[in-house]
């Protein structure tokens, strides 16, 4: 029989299946020689007190082990050589989920990716790190697999409430991610891991009559009568059928060409800052409020910052532990960071986003210009403030982060993960003031709630504008469909409806209901 059974205990516990197995039996009230097998079904850390405690659910196998662990989720997908077609514009998250719905559904998704496949696109980010040519069509975000492919793989997400948690990460799994996605309360692919998964998803949708193409920059949509109808590439292909646009945050080629259809935008809200690197060994130390540091028995440790300013939010985005930090430009004359971190979260570096919001009332309108745009433009120019300060190259301003609070350049600057490396600049002047003057006073605020956070053993690089997408394409609720033309469903990051890779397949998913409702009434 098994019993499900609810423990919180010390992290040796939790990591030692002698020691786990008898304080199972001792809640059972049973001896220990009947435990024959635990399943672990959910886990997460407690850190909030000075002792640190493990949560876990926990599947008991008593006398002997219950067959409950068929794989009844797992998801059957039909051939779609012949059925109807939806063009799928962009291989990232929101793409290859909702391509796999549509096939789950009876539709051929067509897949058009400006990029190239998962491991083509490995020579082009060497490229950028070694000498900081930028291929503004294959870079750490353009390509299959989308930004997420490199930069991470975290998994965690707040979007419960909008979508299929559950299955995005059963599929993922099903592909070949670790079992712990299903388990653990944050759970983490890894960079070095998901791009197997990825060619995994990708080989599904082919051997079920998808299609995928690399390489294939869509510049135009086709548009009749009001209703969106197919694509245009680069190469003048036309390929027909309704469209789920999901290009990511960073395709700013398509927000052009999309005002140029006269396809309604909108401003949207974003956060800029910068990447903030600390050793591993210190965030250990304070998140697990140790002078040994994490031990034997947990993992490397991530923190969550948030407080507000003069009435904009600041706080920690895409925490990194045992990372590194990535040049993440996506095209020439642009200088971004990103974080990302192997599956063992195994270097000596932490790093997180610490940006500040920015809202569309903050950036004044420009006469003449298309002000749906304004955030998007906003982001090139601090990109281009930061390109110019590193002369011109991929190596990235940096400042301790002391120093960065007390406005002085630094005399000199720590090791770091950045591959092309650091320049000493004062990023307090590089960044527009409203922001620089948040993170230092947040920084303080952090320091307050974690002594020992601000040090200068941490370093600022800049910059960080990527955390979202600077526009909004604005779709009907129930429909999904552009609330202007029909057949066109914004997706993803890219059309504002996502900020991450869960919430990307989610919003994938969706819309390739909305497409399979639409074609069948």
């Amino acid at each position: 029989m098994t019993e499900i059974i609810n423990l919180r205990v010390r992290p040796d516990i939790a990591g030692t299946e002698n020691l786990l197995r008898k304080e199972c039996a001792r809640q059972l009230s049973i001896a220990t020689e009947r435990i024959v097998k635990i399943d672990i079904t959910k886990r997460s850390i407690d850190a909030r007190q000075r002792r640190v405690m493990i949560n876990l659910c926990l599947r008991v196998h008593i006398d002997k082990i219950d067959n409950v662990l068929v794989d009844t989720d797992k998801i059957k997908y039909c051939d779609v050589t012949s059925a109807k077609q939806v063009i799928v514009v962009g291989a990232g998250p929101a793409g290859l989920f909702a391509a796999l719905e549509l096939i789950e559904l009876g539709l051929k998704p067509i897949i058009l990716e400006r990029g190239k496949d998962v491991d083509s696109r490995r020579a082009d980010m060497v490229a950028i790190n070694r000498n900081g040519t930028v291929d503004p069509d294959s870079n750490y975000c353009f390509g299959e697999g989308g930004a997420g492919a490199y930069s991470d793989g975290k998994l965690y997400t707040r979007s419960k409430k909008r979508g299929p948690v559950d299955k995005v990460l059963q599929i993922l799994h099903q592909h070949g991610a670790q079992a712990d996605i299903l388990v653990d309360a944050h759970p983490h692919i890894g960079t070095d891991r998901l791009p197997s998964v990825i060619k995994a998803i990708r080989n599904t949708i082919l051997q079920h009559g998808g299609e995928v193409h690399f390489s294939t920059k869509v510049i135009a949509l086709l548009i009749c009568d009001g209703k969106t109808v197919g694509v245009e590439d680069a190469n003048g292909k036309k390929w027909d059928g309704p469209v789920i646009l999901a290009t990511g945050h960073s395709a700013r080629d398509v927000y052009h060409f999309l005002t140029e259809n006269n396809v309604e935008l909108q401003a949207k809200g974003i956060a800029v800052g910068v990447r903030l690197e600390h050793p591993q060994h210190l965030i250990d130390k304070l998140q697990y409020h140790s002078a040994e540091g994490r031990g034997k028995f947990l993992p490397p440790a991530e923190y969550s910052m948030l407080t507000r300013i003069d009435g904009r939010a600041v706080y920690s985005f895409c925490m990194c532990p045992g990372g590194y930090i990535i040049p993440a430009a996506s095209a020439p004359g642009q200088l971004v960071v990103n974080g990302m971190s192997p599956a063992n979260r195994g270097t000596q570096w932490a790093n997180s986003g610490m940006v500040v919001e920015v809202l569309p009332e903050d950036i004044p309108d420009t006469e003449g210009e298309n002000n749906a745009l304004k955030m998007m433009r906003f982001q090139e120019e601090i990109e281009t403030t930061f390109f110019r300060e590193s002369g011109h190259t991929q190596k990235a301003p940096a400042q301790r982060m002391t120093d960065f609070v007390m406005a002085r350049k630094s005399e000199s600057l720590p090791r770091s993960s950045y591959p092309p490396g650091l320049i000493s600049s004062h990023i307090d002047l590089l960044l527009p003031r409203p922001i620089a003057y948040r993170l230092q006073e947040a920084f303080k605020v952090f320091n307050t709630k974690q002594p020992g956070f601000l040090t200068d053993s941490a370093i600022l690089v800049g910059d960080e504008t990527r955390t979202s997408s600077p526009v909004r394409i604005p779709r009907d609720s129930t429909t999904f469909e552009h609330i202007g033309i029909s057949g066109l469903y914004p997706c993803g990051e890219g059309a504002g409806y996502a900020g991450g890779i869960v919430s990307a397949a989610i919003d994938g998913i969706m819309c390739a209901r909305a497409v399979s409702k639409a074609i069948s009434d």
